[in-house]
């Protein structure tokens, strides 16, 4: 998940009101019955780092991974737990070759694509 800032720098939040079905066990002001308006996420992006493992490093190598849309990290993700190479391929060779057999990865327009 990425910070709500990132979300409203990118217009990917709308204001949503709710009536509170009970008193919140949170937050001493909002009580049942009350209105509260909050920010709601209208599309969800993931970002991270791929970690890499038998480099004969103990601590493993780990590859960055720039937002995408969070169904894709999930997708791209169980597609890696499946995937073995002989070499540490780079995010670009990664992302190529789950693409021949994956529908594309939808990348966050603003960040720089592998």
């Amino acid at each position: 998940m990425v910070n709500l800032q990132w979300y409203r720098d990118r217009g990917l939040l709308h204001k949503v009101s709710r009536v509170m079905e009970s008193d919140s066990r949170f937050n001493d002001a909002w009580r049942a019955g009350d209105v509260v308006e909050f920010e709601e996420v209208t599309e969800s992006y993931s970002c991270g780092r791929i970690d890499v493992r038998g480099t004969g490093d103990p601590y493993g190598d780990e590859i960055g991974v720039p937002p995408m849309r969070s169904e894709d990290w999930n997708q791209f993700g169980f597609w890696l737990d499946t995937f073995e190479t002989d070499r540490v391929w780079t995010l670009a060779e990664l992302t190529a070759e789950y693409g021949k057999t994956n529908p594309p990865i939808r990348w966050d327009s603003k960040e720089q694509q592998p």
